[in-house]
C-alpha cells in the first residue's frame, strides 16, 4: 500500500519533469529546432492537426528551418499558421518549400526568455510539491484508518520527501541547462 503511494508519486513527479522539458524545447533559443514549429496547428481537411503531420520539418543550418508540406495546397495554410503564431518569425516561401530564418536573440530578449524559463521551473516545482502533499495526505489517511503504524508513516513521509528533493534538483538542473543555453549564444 505504501509502495503504491510512493510509486504513484514518483511517476507523477517524473511526468512533471518531462512536461517541463517538453515546454522548454518549444522555447526559441538562437539555434534552430524543429520543436519550434512542430506543435503549431493547421487546418487540414476540416480538422486541426500539428504541422508535423502535414509537412517535413528539417533544420537547414544553425539558424534556419525548412518546412516542406506533403501537398502543394498546404503551403499557404502552413505559412498562415506560422504568421498567426506568437513566435514572431516571418516565413519565406520558394515554391513548395517554406524557409524560416531565425534572427539572433538580443540581450534583452535572452533575459526575458531566461525569466520565462525560471517561471516554468517554478511551476514544475509547485506541481511536484502538490504531488508530495497528496502522497503525504494518503499516508496520513492510512494512519487514521489504523492500516499502518506511526513508524511506517514517518518512514514513508521521509521517502516521499527524498523523492521530492530528487525531482526538485532535476527541475533545477533542467532550468539551469536551458538558461545557460540561452545566455551562451
Amino acid at each position: 500500500m505504501l509502495n503504491d503511494i510512493k510509486k504513484d508519486a514518483q511517476t507523477r513527479m517524473g511526468k512533471s519533469v518531462e512536461t517541463l522539458k517538453h515546454e522548454l524545447q518549444r522555447l526559441r533559443t538562437g539555434r534552430a529546432s524543429t520543436a519550434l514549429v512542430e506543435s503549431l496547428r493547421v487546418s487540414y481537411y476540416g480538422s486541426e492537426v500539428p504541422v508535423s503531420q502535414v509537412a517535413t520539418i528539417a533544420v537547414a543550418d544553425a539558424r534556419s528551418l525548412t518546412i516542406t508540406p506533403y501537398e502543394k495546397q498546404m503551403v499557404g495554410v502552413v505559412e498562415k499558421a506560422i504568421l498567426a503564431s506568437d513566435l514572431g518569425i516571418t516565413p519565406t516561401t520558394a515554391g513548395t518549400v517554406i524557409r524560416i530564418n531565425l534572427p539572433p536573440l538580443t540581450e534583452e530578449r535572452r533575459k526575458e526568455l531566461a525569466k520565462h524559463v525560471s517561471h516554468e521551473g517554478e511551476s514544475a516545482k509547485v506541481a511536484i510539491r502538490n504531488i508530495r502533499r497528496d502522497a503525504m495526505q494518503h499516508v496520513k489517511d492510512l494512519l487514521k484508518q489504523k492500516q499502518i503504524t506511526e513508524d511506517e508513516e514517518r518512514r514513508a513521509e521521509d521517502e516521499v520527501q527524498k523523492l521530492t528533493d530528487k525531482y526538485i534538483k532535476e527541475v533545477d538542473a533542467v532550468v539551469k541547462a536551458k538558461e545557460d543555453e540561452l545566455m551562451a549564444l
